[in-house]
């Protein structure tokens, strides 16, 4: 099955809930609008609310190949699109150095000398794929500039060898934490899809999902302390993988409710800086979080 495959929005949230990740309407919306439309699909939101694993969501409800970009200050052309293999071509020239150049040139840019990055290898996939462009607000500028022959055309110009049009378009899913603001060039480009904290319903189901032998209770009273802690002003806010983990962490202590001597106890599980962990005992008002 591909993505194009798929006829309604209920069907692509019946489809990503079977792999595990419960998606909300708007979710399902843009992943549904993006396969039938082809566009590219930027996702921004908290860091830890989904957005890679929306990707990796999409990719196993659909039998594509996932082809994972991680963007980093200084990733570059080499790393994210092609690079030429310099030791086999050093090779050739030493093995035929007494050649004319203008021969020996054509010789060593061809394919068997050519490294397909992630851009290049997902453009020229002959089977379903799903790229992931992961944070790429951590890339310089000049990346997005390199990202727009891509998500506009889906084809890549290797100067040596042409333009290189895509067999079938790949599902595109660009992610971004918003740490600095992306061009308003390559938002054109995509559809928008905003991921924030989801709301304690759903939450609580994703924790049911995901730790399925956690009592009702229980789940109810760690989704709203995650809630009370998002609310502090904290350096960086637990996120649904950390509700998860606290999830699993309760159960293997043998849990069956939650109290304030349990949650100080475990605050290192969800809150990852010092300042958060003593802000959440300054703080928090837990008999309230608590009250069920």
């Amino acid at each position: 099955m591909t993505t194009s495959a798929w006829q309604s929005v209920d069907e692509v949230q019946t489809a990503l809930a079977k792999v595990g990740y419960l998606a909300s309407e708007s979710i399902a919306t843009t992943v549904f609008l993006a396969a039938q439309l082809g566009r590219p699909v930027l996702v921004e939101g908290p860091a830890g609310v989904g957005k890679t694993a929306l990707a990796k969501a999409v990719s196993e409800a659909s039998a594509a190949r996932l082809i994972r970009l991680q963007c980093y200050e200084g990733v570059d052309e080499a790393r994210a699109l092609y690079e030429w293999n310099h030791a086999k071509q050093l090779l050739r020239i030493t093995a035929e150095q007494h050649g004319r150049w203008d021969d020996l040139r054509t010789d060593i840019f061809g394919e068997e000398f050519l490294l397909p990055r992630p851009l290049l290898a997902a453009v020229r996939s002959t089977d379903p794929v799903v790229l992931l462009i992961d944070e790429l607000d951590k890339a310089d500028e000049e990346m997005e500039g390199l990202l727009l022959e891509v998500l506009s055309d889906f084809q890549v110009t290797i100067p040596e060898l042409g333009t290189i049009q895509a067999a079938q378009r790949p599902f595109v899913v660009v992610t971004s934490n918003a740490t600095r603001e992306l061009s308003e060039a390559l938002r054109r480009r995509c559809l928008f899809l905003h991921i924030d904290y989801p709301a304690p319903a759903l939450e609580q189901q994703i924790v049911h999902l995901h730790a399925p032998g956690l009592d009702e209770a229980l789940a109810r009273s760690i989704v709203r302390v995650i809630g009370a802690l998002r609310g502090l002003d904290l350096r960086k806010a637990p996120s649904v993988s950390e509700t998860v983990d606290w999830a699993h962490t309760l159960l293997s202590l043998g849990a069956d409710r939650l109290d304030p001597r349990l949650v100080e106890r475990s605050l290192g599980v969800i809150l990852k800086h010092q300042p958060d962990i003593e802000s959440a005992h300054a703080r928090l008002d837990l008999d309230r979080a608590l009250a069920d």
